[in-house]
């Protein structure tokens, strides 16, 4: 059915630049696509509602930083992207298509639209990060040139450790931001020093010193922040000075096996597996890191 109708809605589709306007309806089909894929594969939604979505879209169609990019079909919104652009490493997502119209390549032709906006911003790099169970998606993105980096796995709980030896968690001010982009730079070759001012200024960030000096940090212990630290001492301090993590959890590279086995022995658990995937730019992390949804 869908490659008889390609053709058509190909030859039919635009694309344009969001607005907050369009927050509502793109809203409404980031939660049903979401919703019915993950329904499918009987893992929970990463959206609580259309109402949440449709706060998340308006957040991302009018914050700077932030490209997004919607699909019409016949005057009528039927998927968007988004592309940050706060680093020379740019993230993409959410990406999402009407459910009515999936298959017939709207999601290739808004992943062509922001991989031509990162060309024309010269990004060093793109990353995503995809849900494993998706396999269309995955193979969308191989075919568009994105490289697997990482399994991941998103963690959710509460941890029974609530502290490490050695390691001390406080807010992130800042005046903490130029040792925290050297510590991303050190572990990742770059830093993403506009995303964590944003977040030390909501105060979500957080940073973690041991023996006198910053060796960590996270914008946010969830699904939506990002964290980097020297080792994994530092990461297991942060993960344990919190409750619990926002939204559906924390991504760990699976590949991290210490890590991944202390999440498991200190009551925290897997919920989904995930994917980060690049293109362009990518240096092997060194040190202990766990990306956002974005990248």
């Amino acid at each position: 059915m869908a490659s008889h109708r390609a053709a058509p809605i190909q030859a039919a589709l635009t694309t344009r630049r969001a607005t907050p306007e369009d927050a509502p309806v793109c809203g409404r089909i980031c939660y049903d696509a979401f919703s019915a894929i993950s329904a499918q594969h009987n893992f929970p939604c990463d959206l609580p509602s259309a109402e949440v979505a449709a706060g998340f879209m308006t957040m991302l169609f009018s914050t700077p930083g932030f490209y997004g990019v919607v699909a019409e079909l016949d005057g009528r919104i039927v998927g968007s992207n988004v592309l940050e652009e706060r680093s020379i490493v740019m993230g993409v997502g959410p990406i999402t298509v009407d459910p009515t119209v999936q298959n017939a390549g709207v999601g290739r032709r808004l992943m062509l639209d922001v991989l031509q906006r990162a060309r024309s911003q010269h990004a060093a790099g793109v990353r995503l990060v995809q849900a494993a169970f998706h396999n269309r998606s995955l193979s969308l993105y191989a075919s568009l040139g994105f490289d697997v980096r990482e399994p991941l796995s998103c963690i959710q709980g509460k941890p029974r450790q609530r502290s490490i030896a050695g390691c001390a968690v406080r807010p992130a001010t800042p005046a903490d931001l130029d040792p925290c982009n050297a510590l991303s730079h050190r572990v990742h070759g770059f830093d993403r020093g506009a995303d964590l001012a944003h977040c030390i200024e909501r105060g979500t960030a957080l940073v973690v010193e041991r023996g006198g000096r910053i060796t960590g940090y996270s914008s946010h212990l969830g699904f939506f922040g990002h964290t980097t630290c020297e080792a994994n001492q530092d990461l297991q301090a942060l993960l344990a000075s919190v409750d619990s993590y926002g939204g559906p959890g924390i991504l760990l590279p699976s590949r991290n096996t210490e890590m991944l086995r202390w999440c498991l022995a200190h009551g925290l658990r897997v919920t989904q597996p995930m994917t980060l995937m690049s293109m362009g730019l990518y240096n092997d992390p060194r040190g202990a890191w766990l990306p956002s949804i974005t990248f």
